[in-house]
């Protein structure tokens, strides 16, 4: 079982999110993760947490890091960072546009798509470098074979481990484990699991992200969109039984996302039996 906690905005200290990792690290992870804003806002903060995560309370750090917004040089420089403070592990994406630039032309960059950004991380030998996949398919992607091709490649070019995007039914991720697996790729592939705790989020969550709603799902977003308690009981039962499911069929891990919510990943733990 592995986190992934996000930098609170700008105006928020930083203790915020260091709090959410001393009360994550009693759930003893096997690392944390820590996410970049879009067009790499938050490069300075995902540095800082990302280090104090390994020095400071002794566990496993993973940065994202974005083509997005970066030349090799200040990819390079964000490395050198990293690679002081001991963190070697890196989620390379290829990551979404600024907010402000809707129009943000992503060939422009001097890496244009992740695989690009794997291939150059893995010319460093002190990092094991992590890929995101898509068991849906990436939303600009036309088909979603021609998406599993590029997964394809991103694993040629030097990703060690595999972390999928959110999804909400495990039917669907078994079907691109098992079509994946017959493409030769054979590293570790883990699931990303989302929790959903209020309707309005997960709604727009899934809109950006392109995943699905299945009608479990949809019914019950529906049912309790309007009660914030029982929302969040019905989506922690959801996701214990979604993670023993996944368990119970040789998942290689969990990555939990609890949206910076220790208390959110405490009660799921505590449902699948794992505190």
């Amino acid at each position: 079982m592995s986190f992934e906690v996000f930098p609170p905005k700008p105006e928020t200290p930083l203790e915020t999110v260091f709090e959410t990792i001393r009360q994550l690290r009693e759930l003893k992870p096997g690392f944390i993760s820590v996410t970049y804003g879009a067009g790499g806002s938050q490069k300075g903060r995902t540095v800082e947490i990302a280090s104090r995560i390994k020095k400071e309370f002794g566990l496993e750090a993973m940065a994202h890091l974005t083509c997005v917004g970066h030349t090799k040089a200040d990819i390079d420089r964000i490395l050198g960072d990293l690679s002081k403070n001991g963190v070697d592990n890196v989620l390379a994406l290829r990551g979404d546009a600024p907010q402000n630039q809707p129009d943000f032309d992503f060939s422009k960059g001097e890496f244009k798509y992740a695989t690009e950004l794997v291939r150059h991380i893995r010319q460093k030998p002190d990092f094991c470098v992590v890929a995101a996949a898509y068991p849906e398919g990436h939303r600009t992607s036309p088909r979603i074979s021609a998406d599993w091709r590029h997964l394809k490649e991103k694993v040629d070019a030097g990703a060690e481990v595999l972390i999928t995007q959110l999804f909400y039914d495990n039917r669907v991720f078994f079907h691109f484990l098992e079509t994946v697996r017959a493409m030769g790729i054979t590293c570790p592939i883990v699931p990303g699991i989302m929790p959903i705790f209020n309707a309005r989020q997960i709604k727009r969550i899934l809109t950006m992200c392109g995943a699905a709603m299945p009608p479990e799902v949809l019914l019950m977003l529906d049912k309790y969109e309007n009660s914030p308690e029982d929302m969040l009981k019905a989506g922690v039962e959801f996701a214990v039984r979604q993670i023993q499911d996944l368990v119970a069929n040789g998942a290689d891990g969990i990555h939990l996302e609890p949206m910076n919510k220790p208390d959110l990943a405490r009660e799921i733990l505590r449902g699948v039996g794992k505190i």
